[in-house]
């Protein structure tokens, strides 16, 4: 039996199941090397990792975790060259369906590297006294607020709305009731939010309701709702709303974390795998057909159409260094301000930075 996480952890993981974003209950860990094999045709096509102009480091193994959702898309060619033995590293890549399931791995040592929630990250560090850091972001904001009106062009325009959402005590409410009230709405009496505990419910609630309802839903969910609700479309991008709001942060959700000791011992092999994933994160954004059929063939979502039309919608990206530094500590401070607990009771300083 898995040992209770503390309060703090606890409470990170419950806002990190946003980085899932699939809409569907959480799965069990699923190995890449289990998942269906796809047509060796969508491989084509990969920009090469950059060069470093140093020797290559010594193969080395990576015991990596991944949540479900727009946090495992960007690594999914990565994901399929390490199956076909084509990597210059042994990247055992394992999918979880909820955060919980890996973040007491990583704390005792039984996980390399990790892609997990933003504030997770930051919960982690002071959870371990500083014996993870965090690499390099890998997904930006991934929710929308959708209707089937067209009365809706900016936030200011949610006022006397009842707006359809999950994430009660966790991230959509952080980013919603932050979005609200740096434009002058009070959540609550501006606007009424009603929260349900899943996606499905929130969709349900939507078409049992006469006018035209209000929800705010993450991708890949949004395009799975399109497909069952006729008129539904995306209103307002909550990134984009984010960054009006507080332009010198970014609304992160997913971020790559590793254990220090891990990075210290093979610096050289992880230097590489940063390339590697953001090759990865590259050919996924440059080639989105080829991208759907991995993302379908690992059953990150049921269907390649659904993964054709959320992953331009999904903000995958790679981002690291500075303006990783950056965008990751200024979106820990907003939610720090708002509750200290959702990123670890403290601040993480300069050593959680790793190239930065």
């Amino acid at each position: 039996m898995k040992k209770m996480l503390s309060a703090a952890l606890a409470l990170a993981v419950a806002l990190g199941l946003l980085a899932g974003c699939s809409g569907a209950p959480a799965s069990s860990a699923a190995s890449v090397s289990g998942a269906p094999a796809v047509s060796s045709s969508a491989a084509a096509g990969s920009a090469a990792p950059e060069s470093t102009g140093t020797p290559a480091a010594e193969r080395t193994a990576f015991r990596i975790a991944s949540l479900k959702g727009p946090t495992t898309m960007g690594l999914v060619k990565l994901m399929d060259e390490a199956d076909k033995g084509e990597a210059r590293h042994d990247y055992e890549v394992t999918m979880y369906g909820a955060a919980d399931e890996i973040a007491p791995q990583l704390i005792k040592g039984d996980i390399d590297v990790a892609l997990v929630p933003c504030n997770l990250a930051g919960v982690l560090y002071n959870k371990t006294g500083g014996a993870v850091e965090v690499a390099a972001v890998n997904t930006l904001g991934v929710l929308y607020v959708v209707t089937t009106g067209d009365d809706i062009t900016s936030v200011a325009d949610l006022a006397g709305k009842t707006i359809y959402t999950t994430g009660k005590g966790t991230t959509p409410e952080y980013v919603l009731n932050y979005v609200l009230t740096q434009n002058g709405l009070t959540p609550g009496e501006d606007v009424t939010i009603e929260y349900m505990s899943e996606a499905t419910e929130v969709l349900a609630a939507m078409q049992a309701s006469s006018g035209y309802p209000v929800a705010m839903l993450p991708q890949p969910y949004v395009t799975t709702a399109q497909m069952q609700m006729e008129g539904l479309k995306v209103a307002l991008d909550m990134t984009e709303e984010w960054d009006k709001v507080s332009p010198d942060s970014a609304l992160v959700t997913g971020v790559v974390v590793a254990r220090k000791e891990f990075v210290e011992q093979n610096e050289a092999a992880f230097n590489e795998f940063l390339e590697d994933y953001k090759a990865s994160t590259e050919f996924v954004n440059a080639n989105v057909d080829e991208a759907a059929a991995l993302v379908a063939g690992y059953e990150i979502v049921p269907k390649e159409p659904i993964a054709q039309k959320a992953l331009p919608e999904c903000n995958i990206t790679f981002i690291s260094g500075a303006d990783m530094k950056a965008k990751v500590s200024g979106y820990l401070k907003v939610l720090y301000d708002q509750n200290p607990e959702a990123v670890g009771g403290t601040l993480p300083d300069d050593a959680f930075y790793y190239g930065a």
